[in-house]
């Protein structure tokens, strides 16, 4: 009988490990909400919204840009009609103002795809603060032809 018990006992030691391990594989694989660190900006390109100096042209673009928090790695997608571009770049400056190239693209057919490097503090701050614009430039507008503000969606 004491033999018995012995083996009782032991079983249900068993049976409780087992079942605190299994409680405990259960809890730790519940992986917890993470927080999205991607960040949308778009931006509809336009002559109109040209700065200086507005343009005729017809022609039209869209922008989507993700930045990732934690890469601070950003990537683009630009498709556009209308127009053959001679360059085309996301420039820093308000909505009214015409500002200096920051990340030059380094093809030009439509769609535009572009990974940033590793964006500094400063520069996430702007675009977070809706400074960067994309701009494509043609022969015919070499300051600029269309243009789109990226803004935080």
């Amino acid at each position: 009988m004491f033999h018995s018990n012995k083996k009782i006992m032991r079983q249900k030691k068993l049976l409780l490990v087992l079942v605190i391990a299994l409680i405990s594989i259960l809890f730790f694989s519940c992986k917890k909400d993470e927080p999205n660190p991607n960040v949308v900006f778009t931006a509809t390109l336009s002559g109109a919204n040209e700065r200086p100096n507005p343009t005729p042209s017809t022609a039209t673009g869209t922008a989507t840009l993700t930045f990732n928090k934690d890469t601070k790695i950003f990537t683009l997608v630009l498709t556009y009609d209308g127009l053959v571009p001679t360059a085309g770049h996301i420039h820093k400056g308000a909505t009214d103002v015409a500002g200096a190239v920051v990340f030059p693209f380094n093809t030009l057919t439509s769609p535009i795809n572009y990974t940033s490097v590793a964006l500094t503090t400063e520069q996430e701050a702007d675009l977070n603060a809706g400074l960067y614009y994309a701009n494509l430039h043609t022969s015919a507008y070499p300051s600029g032809e269309i243009r789109g503000q990226l803004l935080k969606q």
